[in-house]
């Protein structure tokens, strides 16, 4: 009896034991079961979410913010494109599809890279149209691929002022490289001072007298003298931004903030403002006598004019362009305060600018030769919106600006007045004797209703240290002079005569002369900028 209790009692203990144990077991598995969703569920979370911050992190660092002009144009922007590729193993007809290709491209041939081996790619941002008619051929093997690309609506109108970007989005010249910072880490767009109306309009007229003229290259500034403001600047020969082309040629350098002249007679404007400035002389101070040549060094500087008066004004030794007079009158600043005098100009040294393709001067010795050639702008070298900055100084009542092509929200505060407001009026009403006087050089820009001053420039171009028979040939003007508002300079780099160019007069004689009779800055670049303003005068009046 005894035996069957324990029998019992062991049997009942057993049973017991499995049942715990088997809680037990189902209830760690559920645990585990648990665990393993709740791991299994935050790792493809995580994995899911690293995915798209990599997306999103790969996106946001191809975006660039859009660029803008001043009334809100878009010129630069960054847009999703296709690539269409397509690997020439996995083709079965290759001779039909060249057929179908050759249809949809006519200008490609594509037989090379078909009978090759390398994937390739048809065509990169791809237009929906063409690639709707790739999709109707049927063929399997072409590859799509959606990226991000930035186009440039106008191609070459602001070529070498936005720059170029490189392969991996980076910007590498132009507004492009300098403001590669903002431009990639905002999404607000930069807006520049730049008209993109005006700017087509300048380009268009450069295009035009480059064939008239023949000439090597151009550039144009237009210039805002109150607040430095660019509102257009063009340099010719350009590129179409949305090709990405190898510009190491020199010819494609920005002339307005990259190239570096000798700009001749427009520096006599700075010799007459030193001289007044300084005080050693007035408007009519009379040189006489003043000889044909004189000799420094050995070398025989000239009058380029030799029926030029003797006795000669102040005034009139810059609207006659008269280089002995010039020197003269440099001698009596002399030659500390003459350097000092460009410098506050800031025409001697590489000056600041929103872009890095900027030349720097080419320095020199001073001494009493190289001061009376700097009188006239033979032998000193600055740039072309070095130059657009001075004049914009003298036009201003004498005040320093910085140029600049980023649209100013605000109107700032007025730089240092370096030449009296007595002064600048002065020589405003000089340099508008050039455009308006019979001995003027600059006549022909005398457009009524426009009021237009200025002074030309005319210099023989170094080559390899040597001065060769070809021409820089510029006219730095301002207008409207009785309240002065832009500035605008005109650069011809190499121009040739025309046989069969008509000029007209404007004073109202109705004259017309056939051909160019000389090959100076009054028949070249001053019939260039008369065209412009008379283009884009009448849009300043309305917009500004």
């Amino acid at each position: 009896m005894n035996n069957i209790i324990d029998e019992n009692f062991k049997f009942e203990a057993n049973r017991s034991n499995l049942k715990i144990s088997f809680e037990r077991i189902s209830f760690i598995f559920f645990i585990f079961f648990i665990i393993t969703i709740i791991f299994t569920s935050k790792t493809i979370y995580l994995g899911f979410k690293k995915t798209n911050q990599t997306q999103t992190l790969k996106e946001k660092e191809k975006y660039r913010a859009s660029i803008m002009d001043r009334n809100g144009n878009i010129i630069a922007k960054t847009v999703r494109v296709t690539n269409l590729g397509i690997n020439p193993n996995q083709l079965i007809n290759k001779e039909k599809l060249l057929i179908s290709l050759k249809l949809i491209f006519p200008d490609k041939n594509f037989e090379k890279e078909i009978n090759g081996k390398k994937f390739f790619y048809v065509k990169k941002k791809i237009s929906p149209a063409k690639l709707e008619k790739i999709k109707l051929l049927g063929e399997k093997s072409f590859k799509e691929e959606e990226n991000i690309a930035r186009v440039y609506p106008n191609g070459n109108l602001f070529s070498h002022i936005l720059g170029q970007i490189d392969t991996d989005n980076n910007g590498v010249s132009g507004i492009e490289k300098s403001f590669d910072y903002e431009l990639t880490t905002s999404n607000k767009p930069l807006k520049l001072s730049l008209d993109t109306e005006i700017q087509y309009l300048i380009r268009e007229e450069l295009l035009k007298f480059q064939e008239i003229f023949n000439s090597y290259g151009s550039t144009a500034i237009l210039m805002n003298v109150n607040s430095g403001e660019i509102i257009s600047m063009v340099s010719i020969p350009d590129f179409d931004l949305n090709k990405r082309q190898d510009i190491s040629d020199k010819k494609f350098i920005n002339r307005s903030t990259k190239g570096v002249y000798e700009l001749g007679s427009v520096f006599k404007t700075f010799t007459l403002a030193a001289g007044l400035q300084q005080n050693v002389i007035q408007e009519d101070t009379l040189f006489k006598n003043l000889p044909k040549k004189i000799k420094c060094a050995g070398r025989t500087i000239s009058e380029y004019d030799m029926d030029i008066p003797s006795s000669l004004t102040a005034e009139e030794i810059l609207i006659r362009s008269g280089n002995i007079g010039s020197i003269k009158i440099a001698q009596k600043v002399g030659l500390e305060n003459f350097k000092d005098f460009l410098e506050n100009l800031d025409l001697l040294n590489k000056i600041q600018f929103d872009i890095d393709e900027v030349g720097n001067p080419i320095p020199f010795k001073w001494g009493k030769c190289k001061l009376a050639t700097s009188a006239y702008g033979h032998g000193i070298t600055t740039t072309p919106l070095q130059l657009a900055k001075a004049y914009a100084i003298i036009a201003n009542g004498g005040y320093k600006i910085k140029p600049t092509l980023i649209k100013k929200e605000k109107n700032l505060k007025r730089g240092e007045q370096i030449i009296t407001q007595e002064n600048s009026n002065k020589i405003n009403e000089i340099l508008r004797k050039i455009v308006t006087s019979e001995q003027g050089t600059a006549n022909l820009a005398n457009i009524a209703g426009y009021e237009i001053a200025g002074k030309t420039g005319t210099a023989q171009k170094s080559i390899k240290g040597k001065y060769s028979k070809k021409k820089i040939n510029t006219f730095a003007s301002i207008f409207p002079i009785s309240s002065p508002k832009y500035v605008l300079i005109v650069l011809l780099d190499e121009p040739k005569l025309s046989e069969t160019y008509i000029y007209e007069y404007n004073d109202g004689k109705k004259r017309k002369i056939i051909g160019t009779p000389f090959n100076t800055a009054g028949w070249t670049s001053v019939e260039v900028a008369k065209n412009i303003i008379e283009k884009i005068g009448p849009i300043l009046a309305i917009k500004y």
